[in-house]
């Protein structure tokens, strides 16, 4: 999804979950700053629906749960709210104080990159995930070509990368045990040439 800046008053996050109560679009947070969230393009659209239908079905009595971009994330240690196109949570989902629409404990994070966001995508947003000592792995799907980035959490420093670039790759998830192809996330998606 992309970012637009707003203007660079600060919040508290009371103030900012207020806001959110009330907004018509989704905003992120960021150490007192907000940043609204545009809508989407058909293809990013698409991947995301593509991921979402094979991880649920994949998952199905797993005791995982898959969840869109309407669920926000909370990283306390960086201050920051996110709503990560799919998350992942294995076991009992967390909620932060006193909230029901957002969680600290997600296992995977996937991102769909768009022009606007893969700067922080790759950046910022994902060092504030490594303060989340639940999430496993982190994924980065390109839109506008076959590339997926697969971060694996080896230790609380490192993570290992693995590069997909051929539809007919496939993208591995330990932390879930399972596999999905290149194939099944693009399926349907034209890199805008329709």
């Amino acid at each position: 999804m992309s970012a637009l800046k707003q203007e660079y008053q600060r919040y508290s996050l009371p103030e900012y979950l207020a806001l959110e109560e009330q907004a018509k679009y989704k905003s992120e947070y960021h150490q007192g700053y907000i940043t609204a969230m545009a809508g989407a393009s058909l293809d990013h659209n698409q991947i995301t629906s593509n991921l979402l239908g094979e991880l649920y079905q994949a998952l199905a009595g797993k005791g995982c749960r898959v969840f869109s971009s309407d669920l926000r994330v909370w990283v306390e240690a960086k201050a920051r709210a996110t709503y990560p196109d799919i998350t992942v949570v294995c076991g009992r989902p967390e909620l932060m104080a006193g909230r029901n629409d957002t969680i600290i404990n997600p296992t995977v994070i996937i991102e769909v990159l768009s022009k606007s966001t893969a700067f922080e995508d790759k950046g910022d947003k994902f060092q504030a995930y490594w303060a989340l000592n639940s999430l496993a792995e982190y994924v980065i799907v390109d839109q506008y070509q076959p590339r997926v980035e697969y971060f694996r959490r080896v230790n609380e420093k490192q993570w290992d990368l693995r590069v997909l670039t051929k539809l007919e790759d496939t993208l591995l998830l330990p932390a879930l045990g399972i596999e999905v192809s290149l194939a099944k996330i693009y399926a349907q998606v034209s890199w805008g040439l329709e």
